[in-house]
């Protein structure tokens, strides 16, 4: 193995000791092993340093912030810490499959300069009973820019191998924008790079009522955020233009805010009235927030 890894995988922690030995154990067991492992721990107040000093493992390097930089920053810690050419994100709370590096490796070098990214499927499993509860499965590659204004394609980035000349091009994860911090990213990415993918599922993505996901304070500003920060690109496309303010609408709604959640769909139907999905998520969210929650769901079946 050569002194400089071939990746640097970076790993961000914060108070999860207890769930942190099976994202790193799974990736001490790759079928590939030319990597490091860089742990960022973003001011925990738990026994993570004990943990990870416990794996014994000279790959693995510890860095503690010694005030809480959040999400984009402390990743941002882990890249310019990192040496390889390849880098590659684990949140603490995900575990890889053994030929996650490998796969993603192999058809990163078998591909031309301009593909910078690989990304890959998943498994969606509730934590607390380690039940599947959905998988993803890849779908665009190649220039996906205008693709990725419709929808996040490539998901979370326990997925993601990339250059780290990407970085060069584009700059590093946006500090200003708390969540989603990957979405701003892999937007930037698009637009200079092509994506490829592997479609098995290489990443068990675990679900649980500590994830960042279940904070809808914090994804109501991240939405509104990215919507701001790209609202010119995304008015290129009306449908995708309105489905952000569904989104946040429907984001209000779940956080017991009509009047703001009934303002977002009345802007997504202005934008794109033709729609039928928006009138009955208006429909519902005019009857409360309560029955917002209690109904969204029918209204996803209804049009599936």
């Amino acid at each position: 193995m050569s002194e400089i890894a071939k990746v640097s995988v970076i790993i961000l922690t914060h108070n999860r000791a207890e769930i942190l030995p099976s994202a790193i154990t799974s990736v001490l067991n790759q079928t590939f092993q030319d990597f490091e492992i860089i742990i960022v721990d973003d001011s925990s107040k738990d026994n993570t340093q004990e943990v990870v000093r416990g794996f014994n493992d000279k790959r693995i390097k510890y860095i503690r912030n010694e005030v809480n930089k959040g999400e984009a920053g402390s990743r941002n810690v882990g890249i310019l810490n990192s040496n390889a050419e390849y880098i590659a994100f684990l949140d603490d709370d995900d575990e890889w499959l053994p030929d996650k590096l490998k796969l993603q490796i192999d058809l990163l070098e078998n591909s031309p300069a301009m593909v910078g990214v690989v990304y890959a499927g998943y498994v969606e499993v509730d934590r607390s009973n380690d039940k599947i509860i959905w998988q993803m499965v890849p779908a665009k590659r190649g220039n996906i820019y205008k693709d990725i204004f419709v929808k996040n394609y490539v998901g979370v980035p326990s997925t993601v191998l990339l250059r780290r000349a990407c970085f060069e091009k584009v700059g590093l994860f946006d500090e200003s924008i708390i969540y989603p911090t990957d979405y701003d990213l892999w937007i930037r990415l698009s637009n200079k790079f092509c994506f490829e993918y592997i479609e098995k599922p290489l990443v068990r993505y675990h679900v649980h009522e500590n994830s960042i996901s279940g904070n809808l304070e914090l994804r109501i500003r991240g939405a509104e955020k990215i919507l701001k920060k790209y609202e010119q690109s995304f008015s290129l496309n009306s449908k995708a233009h309105s489905q952000c303010y569904v989104q946040i609408g429907k984001l209000y709604c779940l956080n017991k805010n009509a009047k703001k959640g009934i303002a977002a769909f009345l802007k997504a139907i202005r934008i794109y009235p033709f729609d039928m999905r928006n009138y009955f998520y208006l429909g519902i969210s005019l009857l409360g927030t309560n029955t917002f929650r209690k109904f969204r769901n029918s209204v996803k079946k209804l049009f599936s």
